[in-house]
């Protein structure tokens, strides 16, 4: 949806922005409505969702985009049959309807023994404030002065000869759930961002790369300038690579990436693929995966984390876990059905949009450091790869195959020398999960966090 740039957020009236008394209230009347209509049990999601952002280039506004919307889910029980169904009107007797629609719905599903609600004991009744609202929604103006000044600040490092484009971004996003088991929670989150791609080089030898930075509130963000200057050194630094003979190397991964080889572990951890069998790691539970001195911790209650929230799409009540504590590993991500399949407790970790059921997925996560600096971690390395991009997905969830495109540059004598593109990373994550070794650098700037990671004995496909 593209509208005035003069419109924004800020202009929108606070107490309509972060008030979801209606959306609450919305959402016991779906659940009310659906025992009425012959749930055995029900839970209802109302989601909200608003957003905008600016898309500078040379200088100018070349998009301004605003959206905003308020959705909801209702999943209703019958006996063991489940049904959700979803909308964004429930105006008139829309409510009713709905829900009748939904137990409809559930009447002709098939059976299934895992499907239930959580154990009223496990849910959340206590909801800390985890600092996850930044109530200064910037204006239309602010959004297009942080992207202005991202490009000037690339397009002034030398070496840039034209810019990608630069972005500020942020918007209010929210969840309200209610259960017929009696919980009812909520909570609001703030996203603020700004990116900017830089290009260096003319012609068929032009090279680009990218930096951004994201927060719940502004304070936290970098400067646009930094992310502004950090993509042109990036891009820079990129002109003219090489390319490499096919090799056996150590590869060390910069935090930009390195974040990846925890979402492959989390892949392979979640309780729909263990239940499914359909990961390379359904029998390692309670095994040593890592060196003893590694550990990844899921904190979904960490202040002003990007994931952070109090309860799971089911209401159970989260906490912080190591999923992998002194190299092992020591849990799967479950929620309530998956749980129940694999005869297990869930782990609060159930996720759910308004047209789906709950599924697991993990929060915050991150890799401890270790205590080696980066430089420290390559001073040794004769020959070796430092990655700082990778294309492709080319990972096995079954066999723990890995298969990535990649570029980065070239490690020398234990110093990064000039840089390489058109390769491919391969490997085993098994193996390679056993060599990796943490450097001290861990920042949380994702979702995803990890310090730069050294691999050993990887493929390096060249020419």
């Amino acid at each position: 949806m593209f509208v005035n740039p003069s419109s924004s957020l800020a202009e929108k009236s606070a107490t309509d922005l972060f008030d979801q008394s209606a959306l609450s209230e919305l959402a016991q009347r779906l659940v009310e409505a659906a025992r009425r209509a012959g749930a055995d049990a029900a839970d209802a999601v109302a989601v909200r969702g608003v957003s905008q952002s600016v898309e500078v280039r040379d200088g100018r506004v070349e998009e301004s985009e605003r959206s905003e919307g308020d959705d909801v889910g209702l999943r209703v029980l019958v006996g063991q049959r489940q049904a959700v169904v979803s909308t964004n009107d429930v105006s008139g007797d829309g409510v009713a309807k709905l829900a009748e629609r939904a137990v409809a719905m559930a009447r002709v599903a098939p059976d299934d023994k895992y499907v239930g609600f959580a154990d009223p004991a496990l849910l959340a009744r206590d909801f800390p404030d985890l600092d996850l609202l930044d109530r200064n929604v910037p204006s239309t103006a602010e959004l297009e002065r942080r992207a202005t000044e991202a490009e000037a600040a690339a397009l002034a490092v030398k070496g840039v000869t034209k810019s990608g484009g630069a972005s500020a971004s942020s918007g209010i996003g929210g969840m309200v759930l209610v259960t017929s088991t009696g919980f009812h929670g909520s909570y609001l989150r703030s996203s603020q961002g700004i990116s900017m791609t830089a290009i260096s080089g003319e012609g068929t030898s032009m090279e680009r790369d990218y930096d951004f930075t994201s927060a719940l509130h502004a304070s936290d963000l970098a400067s646009p300038a930094s992310v502004g200057r950090k993509a042109a050194e990036r891009a820079v630094a990129r002109t003219n690579p090489r390319k490499v003979e096919t090799c056996k190397v150590p590869v060390v991964y910069d935090p930009r990436v390195s974040n990846s080889l925890v979402g492959h572990l989390v892949g392979a951890i979640n309780g729909a693929s263990i239940a499914r069998k359909t990961s390379f790691l359904k029998d390692r539970l309670g095994q040593q995966l890592f060196a003893s001195n590694i550990r990844i911790i899921d904190d979904p209650l960490r202040v002003r984390g990007l994931r952070s929230q109090t309860f799971d799409a089911e209401g159970v009540k989260v906490k912080k876990m190591a999923l992998v504590d002194n190299g092992v590993l020591t849990t799967w991500l479950l929620d309530c059905a998956t749980a129940r399949e694999l005869g297990m407790a869930t782990t609060g970790h159930a996720h759910r949009g308004v047209s789906s059921v709950p599924s697991p997925g993990a929060y915050n996560l991150h890799l401890e450091p270790g205590t080696a600096t980066p430089k420290e971690l390559i001073a040794d390395i004769k020959q070796g790869f430092y990655v700082t991009d990778l294309i492709g997905s080319g990972v096995n969830g079954v066999t723990g195959d890995y298969s990535r495109g990649a570029s980065g540059f070239w490690i020398e004598n234990g110093e990064i020398t000039y840089a390489v593109s058109e390769v491919t990373i391969a490997g085993h994550l098994l193996a390679m999960f056993k060599s990796l070794v943490a450097a001290n650098d861990l920042e949380f700037r994702y979702g995803v966090n990890a310090p730069t990671l050294r691999i050993e004995g990887l493929t390096l496909g060249g020419r």
